[in-house]
C-alpha cells in the first residue's frame, strides 16, 4: 500500500517557529525511528510503514513533525490509516498505538492540533489514537490471590498508577477526546487491546527469567524438554500450518480473530521486508508434528508475542510453554527491554472461559499494564460532527 501524498504547499505550521508537519517518505520515517530520538518514543510495529502494506481496505499516511521533515529533521512521525466511509468521500483516520510523539511535551497542543488540521484537509470527520503511556499496573504476584466470582482488574488496587499517563488522559478529555468504551457498558470499545502484559527484560539475566517464572510453568518447561519437544524458527512456508492450527485454537477457546491465512502471509512479508527477521515464526515439533506455533515481532528494543496457535492433541508435552520460554530467551538475546504478551482480558473470575488465558500469563511473572486505550473525536465542523454520530450508529449495527 503507498502512503497517500498532498502537495508541498499544504503544509501545517505549529505555534512553535520553525516547526513543521508534512508527508514524509517510508525511508525518512524509518531513519527517525532507528534514530536515539525516535528510538526514545518506543514506537510499536502498529505505527511502522510496513503496517500500511498489511492493512486491505486502507490509505495511509505517512507524517512527520519537527524542525524540518523532509531533511529528515523530526520530532515525531505518525502511521495514519484512513478508512472510507460509505457513499460519502469522507474518511475516518485511524492512528493505531499512535502517533509515535513525545507524550511528555507539556504542548500538546503544539503539535497535536496541526495533525487534526491537516488529517481534516486531507477529508477526515473523525480521529481516533492510541496514545502510548501506560495508565496502571498490577504485579503477577498481587493478582494470583485476587481472583473471585465477578471480580475483575479495575476492582484491584494497582500496583503503580503512572502519572504521565493520567495527565495525558487529563489532557485529552479537557481538548474534546472521549476514551473509547467510556460510556458506561464496561466494554473496552478498543481496536488494540487495552489490558496487555509486559515481562521486564532490562537488566535482567537469563536465570532471573527462569527463576521467575512460576513452578507450574518451570514444570512445564522441563517436561517438553524431557518429552522431547523441539522449537525451531520456522519460515513463510509453515504459515498455512501455523494458520491450520490457529482455527484449532480459536474453536477450542472459543474467540474468532477473522484473520485470513492472506492476512499472515502480507504481514510476514511485509514486516521482514522492512527489516529482515523483524517477524518471526516460532514452532514446536514432537514426533515430527508441528503441535504449536507462535509469532513474534520485534522493533528496535520491544518484543511481541503476537498470535499464538496449538493443537487439541498431545497438550500433555506442553509444546506452548516450551514456545514462549524460547521466544522470552530470544528476545533477551536481542537486547529487548520488554517482552510483551499483548493482550489480556480484564476478569479475574476462574469461572469465566477468558480467564485462562490471564492465568496462563500471569504464570511468566510479569506484570499486567492497563494502557490509556484509544481514544476518538470528531473534527472541525457541524457536517463531521454529524458524520461521526451516524459513523457510530453504523459501527453499533455492524
Amino acid at each position: 500500500m503507498s502512503a497517500l501524498l498532498v502537495p508541498p504547499s499544504r503544509v501545517c505550521q505549529a505555534r512553535n517557529q520553525g516547526f513543521a508537519l508534512r508527508p514524509v517518505t517510508a525511508e525518512t520515517y524509518r531513519a527517525f525511528l532507528a534514530s536515539p530520538d525516535g528510538a526514545a518514543l518506543g514506537a510499536g510495529f502498529l505505527q511502522c510503514p510496513s503496517w500500511a502494506d498489511v492493512k486491505e481496505g486502507w490509505r495511509a499516511q505517512l507524517l512527520g513533525w519537527g524542525p524540518d521533515p523532509e531533511a529528515g529533521a523530526l520530532t515525531g512521525v505518525a502511521l495514519v490509516l484512513l478508512r472510507q466511509f460509505p457513499g460519502t468521500r469522507k474518511y475516518f483516520a485511524y492512528l493505531p498505538e499512535g502517533p509515535v510523539a513525545d507524550w511528555t511535551d507539556p504542548d500538546v497542543d503544539g503539535w497535536l492540533d496541526p495533525l487534526l488540521d491537516h488529517l481534516r484537509r486531507a477529508g477526515a470527520f473523525a480521529v481516533r489514537i492510541g496514545p502510548s503511556p501506560a495508565y496502571r499496573r498490577w504485579d503477577a504476584a498481587l493478582l494470583k490471590p485476587l481472583t473471585g466470582p465477578g471480580r475483575r482488574l479495575g476492582d484491584i488496587l494497582a500496583s503503580e498508577v503512572d502519572p504521565l499517563g493520567t495527565a495525558v488522559a487529563e489532557r485529552l478529555r479537557a481538548r474534546g477526546w472521549r476514551r473509547c468504551g467510556d460510556d458506561g457498558t464496561g466494554a473496552d470499545g478498543d481496536a488494540q487491546p487495552r489490558h496487555v502484559f509486559h515481562v521486564p527484560l532490562a537488566g535482567r539475566t537469563t536465570q532471573d527469567l527462569w527463576t521467575g517464572l512460576n513452578q507450574e510453568w518451570r514444570r512445564n518447561v522441563r517436561r517438553a524438554q524431557k518429552e522431547g519437544v523441539e522449537v525451531v524458527v520456522g519460515s513463510a512456508a509453515e504459515l498455512p500450518e501455523f494458520y491450520r492450527l490457529l482455527g484449532v485454537t480459536e474453536r477450542r477457546d472459543g474467540f474468532r480473530l477473522g484473520r485470513s491465512l492472506a492476512y499472515y502471509e502480507r504481514q510476514y512479508a511485509a514486516l521482514n521486508a522492512e527489516e529482515p527477521g523483524r517477524m518471526k515464526l516460532y514452532l514446536a515439533r514432537h514426533r515430527g508434528e508441528i503441535l504449536a506455533a507462535h509469532t513474534m515481532i520485534t522493533v528496535g528494543r520491544r518484543a511481541w508475542y503476537q498470535t499464538g496457535a496449538s493443537a487439541d492433541h498431545r497438550r500433555e508435552v506442553r509444546p506452548s510453554n516450551a514456545l514462549q520460554w524460547r521466544m522470552l530467551q530470544d528476545a533477551h538475546a536481542l537486547g529487548a527491554d520488554v517482552y510483551d504478551m499483548r493482550g489480556v482480558p480484564s476478569t479475574l473470575d476462574p469461572d469465566e472461559r477468558a480467564y485462562g488465558l490471564l492465568r496462563w500469563k500471569l504464570g511468566t511473572g510479569g506484570h499486567v499494564v492497563e494502557t490509556l486505550g484509544e481514544w476518538e473525536r470528531p473534527l472541525a465542523g457541524s457536517a463531521n460532527h454529524t458524520l461521526y454520530r451516524a459513523f457510530q450508529a453504523y459501527l453499533n449495527r455492524r
